[in-house]
């Protein structure tokens, strides 16, 4: 009875295919082709060029893809030739001052991309890896290289330099277009108001996006000043858009009713009007009407607030606190928002501070903790009295303190009224 080994009857004389389980006649002919492919023949038609130099780097050995690249003939280079030979100026210099030191010192070098200048003058960009080839006494006998075509990876590296270069381009007229537009959306100065010294500051958090902070102070009837300060939520250009909108109806309605209140309540009805949809806008306003007060100097101060962060006032004497406007509702949110009121006489010597809350919300020490209302007041305390100009001047520094830390854009408004000058001084 005869025996098998498992492949059946006569298995044991059948050749397995590539993967070792039997396969067809077909591919059993292909695997037999690859194994009779010679060792010549996979060099010279390799998909990377090969070429074997001597110590001082004439070319020994060259393969046909190598020449193909160069348009070269065989007898062109063995022996006529050295490797540096074939590389544009730069790279010869490189090759002397670098690669060959390289090579000598560690026997091996890989990765260098260099470019090969071919017959007809056109660079070819290539990685080249070379190792020196020792003999049985460790002495080197030639230098063995191997050059991968780098000419897709050029190609694609340009054109990702390319876009890089468009992408910061792009960036740059956008953030040209930017603070254009916010430009647009602050006064291009603030009013001169008789008795009144006033100084305004605008931080921006991101140069790639407009913000919604704003802020005014101008003329209306005979005698009076209107000013407002607010945040409009969202940033870029919706953001912008809805500012215009509350800058110039705020400005609008204070000339057809200067009440602060009446102005709000004017403004709550547009912006609920125009943004009731799937995409509501709302924004927070403290409007303020300025009233010279000839009895007992300094100016009269009625502030409407709906749902904006309280002022500060800075008395003359040192004393400072938050001026109350409990209950305030944002503006456009509601068909009829309730909007708070307080009045104060603004004497000689004192400072009212506006602020929006990209101050109070940014970040410090670098974490999540917020710089909040307390600590703005205590800054505040340690400077009163003071000035309209130094208040600023205080606040941008705290602000650039935060560095990165204020993620919002912050809008900030002073108004002083000056001490009268000592007799003394008006002597002089």
């Amino acid at each position: 009875m005869c025996e098998t080994d498992g492949h059946g009857e006569g298995g044991a004389d059948r050749p397995d295919g590539p993967d070792g389980t039997g396969g067809t006649a077909d591919e059993q002919a292909q695997f037999s082709a690859l194994l009779e492919d010679s060792a010549e023949d996979l060099y010279e038609h390799a998909p990377c060029g090969y070429l074997s130099t001597l110590l001082d780097g004439r070319i020994a050995k060259v393969n046909t893809t190598l020449l193909n690249w160069l348009g070269y003939r065989r007898d062109d280079l063995l022996g006529r030739k050295h490797f540096s030979d074939l590389l544009t100026v730069g790279g010869r210099i490189y090759h002397e001052t670098h690669f060959a030191p390289l090579l000598r010192m560690q026997g091996e070098i890989s990765g260098i991309a260099l470019e090969l200048k071919a017959a007809d003058g056109s660079r070819i960009p290539v990685l080249i890896t070379s190792t020196v080839k020792t003999g049985d006494d460790g002495q080197p006998l030639l230098i063995r290289t191997t050059l991968f075509d780098a000419r897709d990876r050029r190609a694609y590296e340009t054109e990702l330099l390319r876009a890089r270069k468009e992408a910061e381009l792009e960036r740059e007229r956008l953030q040209r277009l930017a603070t254009t537009l916010q430009k647009t959306l602050l006064p291009p100065a603030l009013a001169n108001v008789p008795g009144l010294e006033v100084s305004a500051h605008y931080h921006i958090a991101s140069v790639d996006q407009v913000g919604g902070d704003f802020y005014d102070l101008f003329p209306l009837a005979a005698g009076t000043w209107g000013l407002f300060l607010g945040d409009v939520c969202g940033k870029g250009a919706a953001a912008a858009a809805v500012t215009s909108l509350v800058r110039y109806t705020l400005r609008a309605a204070a000339v057809y009713d200067p009440d602060p209140a009446a102005a709000l309540d004017n403004l709550n009805t547009v912006l609920n009007h125009e943004y009731n949809g799937t995409d509501p806008r709302f924004c927070t306003v403290v409007f303020g009407l300025l009233t010279p007060d000839h009895e007992r100097g300094g100016f009269h101060i009625t502030l409407a607030s709906g749902g904006h962060p309280p002022a500060l006032l800075m008395r003359a004497d040192g004393t400072t606190d938050y001026l109350p406007t409990p209950g305030g509702q944002l503006i456009g949110v509601l068909p009829d928002a309730h909007i708070a009121t307080t009045t104060v006489h603004l004497a000689p010597g004192d400072t009212l501070l506006l602020h929006t809350d990209g101050l109070t919300e940014a970040h410090i020490n670098a974490g999540a903790d917020r710089y909040g209302d307390d600590a703005l007041l205590d800054f505040a305390r340690s400077l009163a009295p003071t000035t309209a100009s130094d208040t600023i001047d205080a606040i941008r520094d705290l602000l650039d303190t935060f560095g990165t830390g204020v993620d919002d854009d912050t809008a900030v408004l002073a108004i002083h009224v000056p001490r009268p000058p000592a007799p003394s001084e008006e002597r002089h």
